[in-house]
Order: C-alpha cells, then sequence, then structure tokens
C-alpha cells in the first residue's frame, strides 16, 4: 500500500458511506476540495462579507483587496502577469469568451484536435456557423496522441485558432503543446489551450508554452466550484470586444455612448464569485508550495500501478497508451456496458466515471459508445486502486 502523503489535506476522506470509506476515483470529473479552501470561504462568508470593486468602506476595500490578490496568485503561479488573468465562472465560459470575442470571417479555419472535451469543441462549432468560418478535425492515432503529422499538413495562412487540450481528460494523453504552438504561430494562427486536466497535475508557466490564451478550472484544483481562470497575453486581450455587459466592466455610461474599461475588468460583468475565488486563492497556495518533483513522482507511481493491475483483468481494452500521461484511465470490459460496471462498483463504494465523458467524437474515433474512467489525484493511494481492480474482477465474474 502506497499511503498519499496529500491525503490529510482534505477533510472528505474522514467520511463514510454505508459504515464504510468511499473510495473516490473521479477526479477528473471534478477534485475533492482541501481544508483550507473550504475554511477560506466560511471565513469570508462568517467575517468579511461584503461585495467588490464599489464600496469605499473599509469592509469591501479589503474585500477587494483580497479578491485581486487571487489574481496576483494566478499569475505568479502561471509566469504571467496580473493583467493578463481573468477570473470566470468555469474554463467552459472562458472558451466561449473566447470563441465569442476572436474575430472569424469566412475563409478562416480553426483547427480542433480529435480528443477535445466539448467544451472546447462546440464553442468553435458555434462560432464557425455564426462567422462561415471552417471547423476541422486534427486526428488522434491509434496511441491515443494527435497525429503530428497531419497537424503539420492541416497548418496553413488560413487558420486562424488551433484550440487544444493539453491533457485528454479521456485518455490522460499530454500534449506537446510548446512544440505545436510554435508551430501554430509559423503560420499566424492563434494557439488556445483546455488545461483544465493539467492544472492538477504540472505547474503551469505561459512563457514555456508561448500560449495566446490557456483556460482551467478551479473544481478540478482542489477549489470550489463557479471558478475559473483565463489567462490571455497582453496583446490578444489588448484586441478583443467585451463579451458580456453590465457593471464594472465599464467607465462611463449614457444613452448616446458607452466606454468599456480596459484590461481583465472589461471581461469580467457583474458581481462575481467572491467567496470561490477567495477558496481558489487557498488551492493556489498548496500548489504554489508543493515539490513537483515530488508531487509527480507520486503520480508516476500511481500510474504504473494502475496500469500494471488494470492489464490483468480479463476482457480490458485500455483506451490510449501514450507514454506522457496523467493518471487516468479509460477502459472497456468485454461483454459488460459501462453503465453496469460503474453500478457495480458504486455497490462497492467506489466512485468512477462511466459514459462518454464530454468527448462523444473521440468515442465515434475508437468505434465505441462509452468507456469506464478511472481518474486519480495527489490523494488517491494504490489501495483505492487495488479495491477498484477487485470489483473489476468480481465485475468480469459477474458476467462470464
Amino acid at each position: 500500500m502506497t499511503t498519499s502523503p496529500y491525503r490529510k489535506y482534505f477533510p472528505f476522506f474522514n467520511t463514510q458511506q454505508d459504515g464504510l470509506p468511499i473510495v473516490y476515483l473521479d477526479s477528473a470529473a471534478s477534485a475533492q476540495k482541501l481544508g483550507t479552501v473550504i475554511e477560506r470561504e466560511m471565513a469570508f462568508y462568517t467575517h468579511e462579507y461584503s461585495n467588490i470593486h464599489r464600496g469605499v468602506y473599509r469592509l469591501s476595500e479589503a474585500a477587494t483587496a483580497a479578491y485581486e490578490h487571487v489574481r496576483d496568485q494566478a499569475a505568479a503561479y502561471m509566469h504571467a502577469n496580473s493583467e493578463e488573468i481573468i477570473f470566470t465562472r468555469s474554463a467552459t465560459e472562458a472558451l466561449n469568451l473566447l470563441a465569442y470575442t476572436i474575430p472569424l470571417r469566412e475563409g478562416d479555419v480553426v483547427l480542433v484536435s480529435g480528443m477535445e472535451h466539448h467544451a472546447n469543441l462546440v464553442p468553435w462549432f458555434m462560432a464557425c456557423q455564426r462567422t462561415g468560418a471552417e471547423l476541422r478535425e486534427i486526428p488522434v492515432l491509434d496511441d491515443g496522441t494527435i497525429d503530428q503529422t497531419a497537424y503539420e499538413q492541416l497548418l496553413s495562412p488560413r487558420v486562424r485558432v488551433v484550440a487544444l487540450t493539453h491533457v485528454s481528460n479521456v485518455l490522460g494523453t499530454i500534449n506537446p503543446i510548446a512544440a505545436m504552438t510554435t508551430a501554430a504561430h509559423r503560420v499566424g494562427a492563434l494557439m488556445i489551450v483546455d488545461g483544465s486536466q493539467a492544472a492538477p497535475h504540472m505547474p503551469l508557466a505561459m512563457q514555456t508554452l508561448g500560449v495566446d490564451a490557456y483556460v482551467w478550472t478551479g473544481h478540478k484544483f482542489f477549489a470550489p466550484t463557479g471558478t475559473g481562470v483565463l489567462y490571455m497575453n497582453e496583446d490578444l486581450l489588448a484586441t478583443l470586444p467585451p463579451w458580456q455587459g453590465g457593471g464594472d466592466m465599464i467607465e462611463r455610461v449614457s444613452f448616446d455612448h458607452i466606454t468599456y474599461r480596459s484590461g481583465p475588468a472589461r471581461f469580467e460583468a457583474g458581481t462575481p464569485n467572491i467567496a470561490g475565488v477567495l477558496g481558489l486563492g487557498s488551492s493556489l497556495t498548496f500548489f504554489s508550495e508543493l515539490s513537483w518533483e515530488v508531487a509527480s513522482a507520486y503520480e508516476a507511481s500511481l500510474a504504473k500501478h494502475a496500469l500494471s493491475a488494470l492489464k490483468v483483468v480479463p476482457g480490458l481494452q485500455l483506451l490510449g497508451t501514450a507514454e506522457q500521461r496523467v493518471p487516468v484511465f479509460s477502459f472497456t470490459l468485454k461483454g459488460v456496458h459501462p453503465h453496469d460496471v460503474g453500478t457495480i462498483l458504486d455497490s462497492d463504494n467506489i466512485c468512477v466515471r462511466t459514459g462518454q465523458h464530454c468527448a462523444e467524437p473521440l468515442m465515434q474515433r475508437f468505434g465505441i459508445p462509452a468507456t469506464t474512467r478511472i481518474s486519480c489525484s495527489l490523494y488517491t493511494t494504490t489501495e483505492e486502486i487495488d479495491a477498484a481492480v477487485a470489483s473489476l474482477h468480481k465485475t468480469v465474474d459477474l458476467f462470464a
């Protein structure tokens, strides 16, 4: 058994169901929350609550300062400038913002990979429908990696946007974003990256990746739901129009003319999820103090253990065999529907995801209707993986 050195920071794991521990292996869908995150939200609502960016009284000014401090934290964590960080409700909202505001026209091409989450596919589909631009797919190889030869062939001066996931939520594949960004920039295309699955598993350095925009969500980052981060480099941010109108994103308003604010404020209309963002700050503190060398080694040991254990389950077929990966594993079980697998595992208090994982085109690519997915995080133990594998063996026996 490998005991996670991080598990103690998550109060959820003191919880039992039917008198037994819960084995949570669905962190790619949403991660459990740090105790410090929960405490920070509670403290704000209990002792500090006020709206931000509006009041001249001390309580409001303190809340504003705390909120903006988290923006500084996010910028430092991502090796970016604070003026390049926009808070959103989610990665999905951030991607919709980009797809709606980046100017496209007939004749332009948007490239997306065949492994994208719907959040990084549907907004671009809608944008192309709206503008007359063309959406093209970068194919996925049998091993679950992006076909780099096809990608290079698809690049042309017509390509306006390349939208890619950093890490596949189905396959666990880590894509070579820095190299693919360099190639995109050679033809003048913007690189937009969905980092939702990457953020909890690796450090984020925007200058190293070189991307134009990068989005991730708080709820997979041990932080509250309803929080997201959008990095946009200053050049792109300065050129895009407002997306939503309302309070706090304007300088002056009359019935004749409206002047919009510059910087992140232009994209942050209305009262935000203040408590959630403060909770996100606590998560950023945790990750900023983390030794990524130690954390990465721990997750690599989980991945090795899981792959070894899953391979001996009769009839189990794993999707994606990329060497560069995070501990996320999707598979089919011969003769057993994924929903039946999930139900049987749930009877053993094991939480896994079943279905298409918001990646229907990828399911079509592999010719399957759905999969079962086990996804691990820093708090996962090898004992939990073994419990899931034992339950899979039981499932095979039940359907034999």
